[in-house]
């Protein structure tokens, strides 16, 4: 069974996670903290700017504020959200098992809470992929359609909600074959900008920025 985070990094850089699966999986404080904010939606609404400075968010007091205001009045399931009947819920499915931060019961759907930064509009394909994976496991428990998921950005005030559509779909199936079909490193990828910030450059042995501009590629 495959995990769901495995999933989402194979969206990312197959490579990478070909690295990354002997490392430790436990959950950084930095990252627990920002998550935590995804369960105080309404206290951070109400919170003055220095105890907003104080938080682990990315964006000034009053942009933050906005996002969640704009958050609030577009989901219909906010109360849901700010309040979920489940959280942090260990979903098991036919062929992938992870953490749900959230799961909703009307309508029954997943969510995934990021650490991170969200995209100018949708969310990134990985962690498109990791929700879909939570769906599907969500689906196969309940035996029950699951067609909508929900990717939250609490560090940025912003709420993503996604269809499962055939596109996402077929997202998670490529991952899931590159998981299931790794016998050793995958190719080299041409290189990106992720390439400078991932931990295991010096493994890979991709040509950063850095090393193209001193060799004068």
């Amino acid at each position: 069974m495959h995990a769901a985070s495995d999933l989402s990094v194979a969206a990312y850089c197959p490579r990478q996670l070909y690295y990354r699966r002997d490392d430790d999986r436990e959950v950084p404080p930095s990252v627990a903290a920002r998550r935590e904010l995804a369960f105080e939606y309404e206290r951070l609404l109400a919170a003055d700017d220095a105890s907003l400075s104080a938080r682990p968010i990315d964006r000034p007091p009053e942009e933050y504020r906005a996002n969640l205001r704009r958050t609030r009045e577009r989901l219909e399931c906010w109360d849901a959200l700010v309040d979920p009947p489940h959280r942090d819920r260990l979903l098991s499915g036919r062929e992938c098992r992870g953490i749900a931060g959230k799961v909703l019961d009307d309508p029954l759907a997943p969510s995934y809470v990021s650490p991170g930064a969200p995209p100018e509009q949708g969310v990134w394909k990985p962690h498109s992929v990791r929700a879909v994976a939570l769906a599907k496991a969500l689906s196969w428990e309940h035996e029950e359609a699951v067609e909508t998921a929900f990717v939250e950005y609490p560090a940025h005030g912003i709420v993503r909600e996604i269809a499962l559509t055939t596109r996402r779909k077929a997202a998670y199936r490529d991952a899931v074959r590159a998981v299931e079909t790794m016998d050793g490193p995958p190719p080299r990828l041409t290189y990106g900008a992720k390439c400078d910030a991932c931990e295991y450059r010096g493994r890979c042995g991709t040509v950063t920025r850095s090393l193209r501009s001193l060799l004068g590629l």
